[in-house]
């Protein structure tokens, strides 16, 4: 799939939480469930979770190794869930769904104050097409390849005085 590196972030955002099979360079495959994927290299994090409860394994997939890329699953909350508990920080408190979706809603209404184009894309919020802010919706999960637009938007995401800074960025 040589046009995967020239797929968008949002195009990329549409494998996320899903299990795929990806055909590497020299026809090599990998299996797992899609965690994210790095906006500046398109490079993938494959989750593959063990049975009965063993160690989940972590591979990256380079991007410019990537050659094509097949949804085999759709994923679910409870998917969502496993993958998310993988890279939470031990004892780090988790916000419940009912606070993020009140996050998100803030955060738009913030956003939509100050003029800013934002429209919900399933759970992450998208600012202009160049711009996604992804649960629990703090200035640490704006993600852009444009810098001065990122910065932009994390200074106004930090000052929104709805936010509730003293609560964990973790969802």
């Amino acid at each position: 799939m040589d046009t995967w590196r020239q797929l968008k972030p949002l195009e990329w955002c549409k494998y996320v939480n899903k299990e795929v099979k990806v055909t590497a360079h020299e026809k090599q495959q990998h299996h797992g469930w899609v965690f994210t994927v790095d906006p500046v290299s398109a490079s993938i994090v494959l989750v593959t979770f063990q049975e009965k409860g063993g160690t989940p394994t972590v591979r990256v997939v380079t991007g410019h190794a990537v050659q094509e890329v097949e949804v085999l699953q759709e994923g679910n909350e409870e998917t969502a869930g496993q993958l998310r508990v993988i890279f939470t920080p031990p004892g780090a408190h988790a916000l419940g769904p009912e606070e993020v979706r009140h996050r998100k809603e803030r955060l738009r209404l913030w956003l939509e104050k100050n003029r800013i184009p934002v429209e919900e894309k399933g759970e992450m919020l998208c600012v202009a097409n160049v711009l996604t802010v992804s649960a629990p919706y703090g200035a640490e999960d704006c993600s852009s390849s444009n810098e001065i637009i990122l910065a932009r938007v994390q200074s106004l995401v930090e000052s929104n005085p709805d936010s509730t800074p003293d609560q964990p960025a973790i969802s």
